[in-house]
């Protein structure tokens, strides 16, 4: 008879703090424990995929790979239509210096200078693998919009959320009361539909 998941022993494929702390979080109203790649010393594995679904899989498949545990790998980013979609799959090192958020955030400021068109959205993709070989990975997408203030506001969150303004209220990601956040923003969307289409396994 196999486990639930809920029993499962679940790595999740990401080296970065500022995800493993909203993930845990997320998490925790599921009643599922999740531990970070760090925990088992996972290599890092080369980004290479032009998509952020392209990325998820190879982060997820190469966990479960060296973990032989199930994975579930997060891409996300932020996509601002006045850039063109950028800094999109770079988000993390837009910059030209991987999780450098200031240097991030001061670029994307920057290449926007005065534009009036600040419409932005925060995309994320969460991908669920049993097993490193699996043919038919869960793939789920959530997506938070907004818009790109002129300077940074806020120190809650990471990434981006200080320039990230959510007109309905009235001030920016990083100054979301987190609760809020965790089920409005994209990655808690993402991690709602991937939980309902988990049910069968909880």
């Amino acid at each position: 008879m196999s486990l639930s998941l809920s029993m499962q022993q679940i790595v999740l494929a990401t080296g970065n703090k500022g995800k493993v702390a909203e993930f845990t979080s997320l998490f925790e109203q599921y009643k599922i424990q999740v531990s970070p790649q760090s925990e088992f010393l996972v290599s890092d594995v080369a980004e290479t995929g032009s998509t952020f679904v392209e990325n998820a899989i190879i982060k997820a498949r190469h966990a479960a790979r060296e973990t032989k545990l199930p994975a579930i790998a997060d891409d996300s980013g932020l996509v601002i239509d006045a850039l063109n979609g950028a800094p999109g799959i770079f988000s993390a090192r837009y910059c030209g210096q991987h999780g450098n958020d200031k240097g991030n955030c001061d670029k994307v400021l920057a290449e926007l200078g005065n534009e009036k068109r600040r419409n932005a959205r925060f995309l994320c993709v969460l991908v669920y693998l049993r097993h490193a070989n699996d043919p038919t990975p869960i793939i789920c997408q959530g997506e938070w919009h907004g818009q790109i203030t002129l300077e940074p506001h806020g120190d809650g969150g990471f990434g981006y959320d200080p320039i990230f303004y959510l007109p309905e209220h009235n001030c920016t990601a990083a100054e979301l009361d987190k609760a809020v956040k965790n089920a409005q923003s994209h990655r808690g969307k993402a991690l709602a539909q991937l939980m309902k289409d988990l049910q069968p396994l909880l």
